[in-house]
């Protein structure tokens, strides 16, 4: 009897040690992908092979070709040749990949930037979501675990900071947020989607491709203990301003000792700025100037070249694959720049390494200079992606350590397994597939006002630029001519001093990629030089913007690369101060009016000049001064319905 009840108390325990072992060797994980019910725009799969047409993409061009076609008969068609069949399985891995993959960013995230070791911890968010209690919501607020003062404010613990991340209706984490659990260690990385989809708040479905106009990055990332991290995607211009020791050094790659900047020192100057930043903005470049953008939006079929300097223009599905490399290949990792981090910034790459690594949030990954290792040797011992700079799961490209017009690091995100940019594609062929969701506030709009808003759009010259059914002409323009803030125009100047060919590998090429990988050189004709040199900022040309398409405006405010033009729901809610740094989400129509309309536009960019933490992140809400107004010769009506007319475009 005695035996039979011991037996009986060790059944929990010998549970709970199977469920720990459990976890400890399978590694289990959770990212939250919405069912299709949950989505307000439910995907419109224009490419599903149904038999009589397939469609493939050839480096940026697409080919419609007969279902019954064969690629051994079209020599076009085959994937030596750089082609790439658009599948069904091929569009259900881009959308799996937007949601689930981080390429293996929690372990920067986690690991060596702390993103949950501060004040904001792991349970707390774990905390917020149930109580949510399935609900959802468009903002999660989180209680901080300790008090802190940073960039100048002081927070207490048990405060509830905004994060703006999104929660679905019964989902147990953030969209976007993956939480993976290894050898007794809770990790949390982010996928794209943490950026581009949102929680409709007036429905509670999720809308994909909308950009998460509040998501506070800057802020989390202030909250890290390792910030400074990221300090190249502030105004840390000069790492010498923060040496305190000179005796704290390490050997640099010239065999030359050289002194690391001050930890303490460096992670305030970064928190300061970051501090800074907007809610819904991001510094994606890294040229040592805080010139943040609003994240864009995923609509992106027909809406070429990406980014908003238009620096992704070529490659495969016409540079949306640049653009998508991009954030893992660059922004999730910067221990990715290691190796371009001296023709870029003149920073030795001993110096770069040891700067990220001396304050890392895990022991483990945590440089010591008087280890006696230079930093990347302690770095390479514990690379999980080893041969690859940094701890994403990226290549080289062929011509490494060179940079491209496909890949501004000279790094392609590939996670082992897949073939050579296979993920990468795969996001891009879905994302051509998202459309806006046809449940609008302007639907109800009669036919009247819509029409004449077609007719002011044409008057006004709108359609000069804007054109076509995607309302674009794809091109890039000076940033002398638009007018717009400059700063993010040349973010990418320093590229050319590594700048070489446009090469990448056949897309059935596997990975890791074998000994004897062969590049391609990838189609350039019918690309004008002027345009890449424009949308990289190379030599005197001062960058520019691209001609952005004008689908789903509704779910784009605030408006212009900075997110400069935004005004509230009340007109006297003007500017980025007086609306998104307090919580307000810009009114599509009211923002849009202020892009227009002389004097209201006047006011906000007055408001976003009072503002110093705008006026240190370059966003201003200046140019683009096509107006539409009583000035320009058009009635308050003709005005309305311009405004009306843009908010309800759709694709054709």
């Amino acid at each position: 009897m005695r035996k039979s009840k011991w037996v009986l108390l060790l059944i929990p325990i010998i549970a709970v040690g199977a469920l720990w072992l459990a976890a400890y060797i399978g590694k289990p994980e959770y990212a939250y992908v919405p069912p299709e019910h949950k989505l307000e725009n439910a995907p419109q799969l224009q490419a599903q092979q149904l038999g009589f047409i397939r469609q493939y993409d050839l480096w940026g061009k697409t080919l419609t070709v007969p279902g019954s076609a064969l690629q051994d008969q079209d020599p076009r068609l085959s994937a030596a040749n750089g082609a790439i069949e658009i599948t069904k399985d091929m569009l259900a891995l881009g959308r799996r990949t937007l949601y689930e993959e981080t390429f293996g960013n929690e372990v920067f995230l986690t690991d060596i930037l702390g993103i949950v070791d501060g004040p904001m911890k792991l349970g707390k968010i774990a905390k917020a979501i149930a109580e949510l209690k399935g609900k959802g919501t468009n903002n999660l607020q989180i209680e901080l675990d300790q008090d802190v003062t940073i960039g100048g404010k002081s927070f207490r613990k048990g405060d509830k900071i905004d994060t703006g991340f999104d929660v679905a209706k019964g989902a147990y984490a953030p969209i976007g947020v993956k939480i993976k659990y290894d050898k007794g260690k809770a990790r949390i990385g982010v996928t794209c989607m943490a950026c581009h989809a949102t929680v409709n708040r007036e429905t509670g479905m999720v809308v994909e491709g909308a950009p998460n106009s509040d998501l506070n990055l800057g802020f989390m990332l202030a909250l890290a203990p390792n910030s400074s991290a990221y300090f190249t995607h502030t105004d840390v211009t000069k790492l010498v301003d923060f040496i305190k020791n000179e005796n704290r050094t390490v050997i640099n790659s010239k065999g030359k000792p050289e002194a690391l900047p001050d930890p303490a020192a460096l992670e305030k100057a970064v928190d300061d700025n970051l501090m800074k930043w907007a809610p819904g903005n991001f510094d994606t470049t890294v040229d040592l100037i805080s010139d943040v953008t609003q994240i864009p939006d995923m609509f992106t079929k027909g809406d070429h070249p990406f980014s908003w300097s238009g620096f992704a223009i070529a490659g495969p599905f016409k540079g949306l694959s640049t653009f998508s490399n991009n954030v893992h290949a660059q922004n999730t990792d910067t221990l990715s720049q290691s190796e371009i981090s001296e023709p870029l910034w003149g920073i030795d790459k001993e110096i770069y390494v040891g700067t990220i690594l001396q304050n890392a949030a895990h022991r483990k990954f945590r440089y010591d200079p008087k280890s006696g290792l230079k930093p990347t040797e302690f770095f390479n011992r514990l690379d999980p992606n080893p041969g690859t700079p940094g701890v994403n799961e990226v290549i080289k490209i062929p011509n490494f350590p060179k940079v491209s017009a496909i890949a501004p690091n000279g790094l392609y995100i590939s996670s082992p397994g897949f073939h050579a940019g296979e993920q990468v594609n795969a996001m891009s062929a879905y994302q051509n597939t998202v459309r806006p969701p046809d449940t609008d506030s302007s639907a109800a709009t009669n036919a009247k006002t819509i029409h004449l808003g077609a007719e002011v759009f044409k008057k006004a010259q709108c359609i000069s630029c804007h054109a076509g059914d995607f309302f674009t002409n794809n091109r890039i323009l000076p940033a002398v001519e638009i007018g717009t803030e400059p700063a993010r125009a040349k973010a990418f100047h320093t590229t050319q001093n590594a700048f070489g060919e446009a090469e990448f590998y056949p897309p059935n090429t596997p990975v890791p990629l074998p000994s004897d990988a062969k590049g391609v050189k990838i189609p350039l004709d019918g690309i004008d030089p002027k345009q890449i040199e424009l949308g990289f900022g190379h030599h005197q040309s001062g960058g520019g913007y691209k001609v952005k398409g004008l689908i789903g405006l509704r779910w784009s405010a605030p408006y212009l690369h900075d997110g400069g033009v935004a005004v509230g729901p009340e007109l006297g809610q003007i500017g980025v101060a007086e609306s998104v740094m307090k919580g307000i989400q810009p009114d599509p129509y009211n923002s849009l009016k202020a892009l227009i309309d002389r004097k209201l536009r006047m006011q906000v960019i007055e408001a976003n000049r009072k503002d110093a933490r705008l006026r240190d992140t370059h966003i201003t809400g200046q140019g683009h001064e096509y107006w539409v107004d009583e000035s320009s010769g058009f009635t308050k009506e003709e005005q309305d319905a311009l405004v009306k007319y843009l908010l309800q475009l759709k694709m054709k």
